[in-house]
């Protein structure tokens, strides 16, 4: 504790420091010699390399007992030498986990390499705490010892003796599409529901033909995805009609060997394109043809996984969301009539976020958990599968539910992530919660200030907590997840060799979105040697991708944003609307809408981190950004040029139709309408002002290539001047090292008017 006080108290005095220095001289614009542009781009460099080893005992990653209690971790010393702890919660210690010494005698004999004790190069992935083994990974081989006698043997991994250790979490979330093979066996091993030839036959367990189901199966509308009942009396099957994704092209340029280029194409669907669709079918043993179920075919995604009721088992549940992220439906089918039901139907004017809803089935109790944003936040709610009507809210509240991490039918309560619910601090802070089904008894299990990281014991009776922010080292205890109550601290981090650097730490800061009302979390990078009588430029590292929210929360003792900040700019990032992990609202505001980035509230917080900050320079902004970040910066230029004066985009999906269809269609809808043109960086490349590098990977197989080589035509048509940077061989990529270095060149260029180095 005493080194977390020490690193708060030099960064609370910097910060006071640069606060008061405000008040005591004008500010004015930093325009530096060569010399001393020089001097910073080696002062970086050598903070590159010597934060890499400034941060001891920051994290530990735990390896939980297979019957037991306790958990194993690797603690690296700063001498580059290991060791192997065990933590024991009941005697709330922790010691050596084996003799190293012994292990690391017999590692050496097995595998003909002499290795020492106090460097063991293992990665120990499972404890039997019974056996008293051990598994650990060495040399690319999976190894089992016994640490009663220290034997050791190479093992292939269906020789393991226990499951691979879980991530403490207790719960495994099931997708919601499942496709199936085509040779489904019946649960009572009797029966098999095959596909030959495009139809479907029922076969006996020795591969009898007993039934020919359909015959009317071709390659381009087939039967398949066959699955059976729990009682083996039914089983869906599809009438599918196939569409082969159409593809997109590389060369490979640069192959060893060759003194041609190479093509090669994948499959890629795009905004706009056709699915497979599902007709869904059953069939009852012994009945004389399968029956329809009178459900509309399935356009969107595959097959959706089937929960067989347990009170009637000719019915099942499935789920369905519409093409256009809509609309949401849990329907119930029964294979004795063929008719569907409605359990659930959830519609919005914006989007549903498929790919966060969240359901669990209870089917002893005719039940289901799911989650819905229906009240502007994100919330779990009991739903009654008979009647379809919701039982009650689980959570509620002005925060939303992050993720489930356990659920307990017995005892009826859930264990899952929440963030928001601390009044006070960072919304996007998670805590580790408990709560009763029936939404009572609400429990913080880790109310502490800051971003918590949890692993779970395999029984459920303890979990690690690791709290911290991301200007405050990483606090790291054992809890109970009663009550949350503390049992041991397990590890104190060492920033000693942090606090040497010198480093400005970096720090939060909040400012108004363009409501005037909603706060903006942002964090900032301040430039070495910072004098606080001068203006510096800013650049964002820019990424509004809805899907999710991007500023660090957890400790950040050094970042590329900060290696950038020791060249002389002030570095920023931010989560603008649009974005996710927030209210309904606030991220509504990127429906059909990706051209507007957040970009109204991201100048509002770079313009209030300068009234705040004179030493902040608004008429000196660059942005960088990857994939959608790439479409963000790009886009700044374009659509902002008033405010951002240079930016690095990094293969870019600068047209939503270009790019793949998942994503873009989940925020920008569908059917495509004209908004996908408007918003297109390639329609409005003519608007560009400002200077621009883009760079692209030529074999990126996330967003094609030609997403970046056709913004760069339409720029070129239109007599732009800009730089672009192609990387052979590299796929979605920021560019790389090299592309990195390049992009700092091209802010010193552009903003501070200087000759980089000289490289060549």
């Amino acid at each position: 504790m005493i080194r977390i006080v020490c690193i708060l108290q030099v960064m609370l005095l910097l910060n006071a420091e640069l606060v008061l220095a405000q008040y005591k001289r004008e500010t004015k614009p930093w325009w530096p010699t060569r010399e001393e542009i020089l001097a910073r781009y080696e002062k970086a460099k050598w903070l590159d390399s010597a934060a890499k080893t400034a941060v001891y005992y920051q994290s530990v990653q735990p390896v939980w007992e297979e019957n037991g209690t306790g958990f194993w971790f690797k603690r690296t010393h700063p001498d580059s030498t290991v060791e192997f702890l065990k933590v024991d919660p009941t005697k709330r210690n922790r010691f050596k986990a084996f003799d190293h010494q012994r292990l690391a005698d017999s590692l050496s004999f097995v595998a003909a390499k002499r290795l020492t004790a106090d460097r063991l190069p293992i990665t120990v992935t499972t404890v039997n705490r019974t056996a008293n083994k051990i598994e650990f990974s060495y040399d690319q081989k999976r190894w089992q010892a016994d640490l009663g006698t220290y034997s050791i043997e190479a093992i292939s991994l269906n020789e393991r003796f226990g499951r691979r250790n879980s991530n403490g979490t207790g719960w495994t979330r099931r997708s919601h599409w499942m496709s199936f093979g085509t040779d489904a066996l019946s649960p009572d091993k009797k029966w098999k529901a095959v596909v030959v030839n495009n139809n479907i036959q029922i076969q006996s367990e020795n591969g009898e033909i007993k039934k020919q189901l359909t015959t009317d199966g071709t390659d381009t509308a087939t039967y398949g995805s066959v699955a059976w009942s729990p009682d083996s009396r039914y089983f869906i099957f599809y009438r599918i009609v196939p569409y082969k994704d159409s593809v997109i092209h590389y060369i490979k340029k640069a192959v060893a060997g060759t003194s041609r280029g190479q093509h090669y194409a994948i499959p890629y669907k795009q905004p706009g394109d056709p699915f497979t669709t599902y007709e869904m079918m059953v069939y009852r043993l012994g009945e004389e043809r399968p029956k329809k179920i009178q459900t509309p075919i399935m356009d969107f995604f595959s097959a959706p996984y089937l929960h067989f009721s347990k009170k009637s088992p000719g019915k099942f549940l499935f789920e369905r969301v519409d093409r256009g992220h809509q609309r949401f439906r849990i329907l119930e089918a029964d294979s004795e009539t063929g008719l569907a039901r409605t359990i659930y139907d959830e519609q919005s004017s914006t989007f549903i976020y498929e790919s966060r809803i969240f359901t669990d089935y209870n089917l002893d109790k005719e039940e289901l958990i799911l989650s819905s944003e229906k009240d502007g936040w994100r919330h779990l709610y009991l739903l009654d599968i008979s009647s379809g009507k919701i039982k009650n809210p689980i959570t509620s509240g002005n925060w939303i539910v992050r993720e489930i991490d356990s659920i307990d039918y017995k005892k009826r309560q859930i264990w899952f992530r929440a963030s928001g619910i601390q009044p006070g601090e960072d919304p996007y802070y998670v805590h580790h919660c408990r709560i009763g089904m029936d939404g009572k008894n609400l429990v913080v299990l880790n109310p502490e200030r800051g971003h918590h990281q949890v692993s779970y014991s395999p029984d459920g009776n303890y979990f690690l907590d690791t709290y911290s922010e991301v200007n405050k080292a990483p606090v790291i205890t054992l809890r109970s997840p009663v009550n949350g109550k503390h049992i041991m601290t397990v590890e104190q981090p060492d920033t000693s060799r942090l606090l040497q650097l010198k480093l400005p730490a970096p720090m939060p800061f909040t400012a108004k979105a363009r409501d005037g009302i909603t706060d903006i979390w942002g964090v900032v990078c301040w430039p070495t040697d910072l004098d606080s009588g001068k203006q510096y430029p800013v650049i964002e590292n820019i990424y509004a991708g809805p899907q999710d929210a991007f500023v660090p929360k957890s400790f950040l003792p050094y970042s590329e944003m900060q290696s950038l900040a020791a060249l002389g700019f002030v570095v920023v990032q931010i989560d603008g609307m649009g974005t996710a992990n927030r209210s309904k609202a606030f991220h509504d505001v990127c429906w059909k809408n990706l051209a507007d980035a957040g970009f109204p509230d991201r100048i509002n917080w770079i313009r209030s981190l300068a009234q705040s900050y004179p030493w902040v320079d608004t008429n000196r902004v660059g942005l960088y950004g990857t994939s959608a970040g790439g479409q963000n910066a790009l886009g700044g230029l374009l659509f902002h040029p008033g405010f951002y004066k240079a930016a690095v985009s990094a293969c870019g999906c600068h047209d939503n139709r270009v790019d793949k269809q998942w994503w873009n269609e989940q925020w920008m809808g569908y059917p495509l309408g004209k908004h996908y043109e408007e918003q297109s960086n390639i329609t409005n490349a003519g608007k560009l002002k400002g200077e621009l590098l883009l760079i692209v990977g030529d074999e990126d197989s996330n967003v094609p290539p030609e997403s970046t080589y056709r913004v760069a035509d339409a720029l070129i048509k239109q007599g732009k001047h800009f730089e672009m940077l192609t990387i052979p061989g590299m796929g979605h990529s920021d560019g790389g090292p090299y592309g990195r270095i390049r992009k700092r060149d091209f802010f010193v260029r552009s903003l501070l008017h200087l000759l980089p180095p000289q490289r060549n």
